[in-house]
């Protein structure tokens, strides 16, 4: 039975006018706790049993866990409510209107990724506890688009949540069952400056860091050699050169210089065994030199994700939306919801394409089957199918 729209589209609208910027610069960084209590309302009037846990060390930052039904095992339904920074300048609607226009709600954090959290609860209202077989878990994180620490949190404190979860990211509603890995580091050397017109005077960490370029091109394509998936549209693991800065002066031998990189590893390919093979080959290239040689990780890193084709949490989303389980190459905290023994499917309304850009939008005739297709998983897992 369809959904009334004016319920679920106004709470769309408070979560986005309620700011809830994650970044990894202070001056744009903000809490996600307005967002988690109006979250936390909806859940207990709902008849959920809510906890909010706030983040070790970070007061204004929390996840919260909503539980409806008991049991050992049951579904979750997770989202992250922080949305990235914006340019307000090149929007045409307002960030935090929540404007309806076109067939569309406008606004930061429509498509990625507030409103499914909204649609979430929505599709959890139609059920009651005692009907339950097995529980029905929401779970609402922090910070995942500038560090996932909320998801780290979860997974360091190491407690079961459900024994299948959904993260609700926009993928047009059909399945993701893969993606690739993220590792971005810092690749630093310290040499000697002196004066340009004698290079024995000086010891040049720009020279070396062409060297260090070279070899990093060359393990590229050994990488590409090595590792190939076809499901994925870029099929082998990529390796990007973002950022150099070295010197200061044409007429100086240059004493510092950092490359910043960021890999794109395949399943199959751990992050440790990823930089363990960076740090070690480069340290070998430039044991003859008198450069110093250091790496910064840019942030941890976030593993690959690769879900079984037979897990069961597949097998039905594939046949609720009729579409085979893909491949993306972005991240998600997927990863760290398998850490803690979920099978792990990525599905959710709207698309990445206008995501983090001006005037992101759901289209509203997505709202519909977004709500159908939860409460059927739902009932698979948490009902009488169960």
């Amino acid at each position: 039975m369809p959904t009334p729209l004016f319920p679920v589209l106004d709470r769309i609208r408070q979560l986005i006018a309620t700011p809830s910027v994650s970044s990894v610069s202070p001056q744009f960084d903000q809490s996600n706790r307005p967002v988690i209590e109006l979250l936390a309302g909806w859940l207990e009037d709902a008849g959920f049993a809510v906890r909010i846990e706030p983040l070790p060390g970070q007061p204004d930052k929390a996840n919260l866990i909503a539980v409806l039904g008991r049991g050992p095992g049951g579904l979750v339904l997770a989202g992250h409510t922080d949305t990235v920074p914006y340019d307000a300048g090149r929007w045409r609607f307002d960030p935090f209107g929540g404007t309806v226009a076109d067939g569309r709600i406008y606004g930061l954090g429509s498509a990625d990724m507030k409103s499914f959290l909204a649609l979430a609860i929505a599709a959890a209202q139609e059920f009651a506890a005692q009907t339950l077989r097995q529980p029905l878990v929401i779970l609402a994180t922090a910070d995942e688009e500038s560090g996932m620490d909320g998801a780290r949190a979860l997974a360091a404190a190491g407690q079961p949540l459900g024994r299948y979860a959904l993260i609700g990211e926009p993928t047009g509603l059909k399945p993701v069952r893969l993606h690739k890995g993220i590792l971005m580091e810092a690749i630093r050397l310290e040499g000697k400056a002196g004066h340009s017109s004698n290079p024995a005077l000086g010891v040049n960490a720009l020279e070396g860091m062409h060297r260090v370029i070279g070899d990093l091109l060359r393990w590229r394509t050994e990488l590409q050699v090595r590792y190939h998936n076809p499901q994925f549209e870029v099929p082998v693991p990529t390796l990007n050169l973002g950022r150099i800065h070295g010197g200061d002066n044409p007429n100086r031998i240059c004493a510092d210089c950092e490359l910043h990189i960021d890999i794109r590893p395949l399943p199959g390919m751990a992050l440790a065994e990823v930089r363990g093979e960076l740090h070690g080959r480069l340290e070998k290239l430039l044991a003859d030199s008198e450069l110093e040689l250091s790496f910064t990780p840019l942030f941890e890193g976030i593993e690959a994700l690769e879900t079984p084709a037979t897990a069961a949490i597949v097998r039905v989303t594939e046949e609720l939306t009729d579409a085979p389980a893909g491949a993306v190459s972005f991240g998600t905290e997927g990863p760290y919801l398998t850490a803690l023994g979920m099978e792990t499917v990525i599905l959710g309304p709207g698309g990445v394409d206008c995501a983090h850009q001006p005037d992101e939008y759901l289209a509203l005739a997505m709202i519909e089957p977004t709500l159908e297709l939860l409460r059927k998983l739902i009932g698979r897992f948490c009902g009488e199918a169960a």
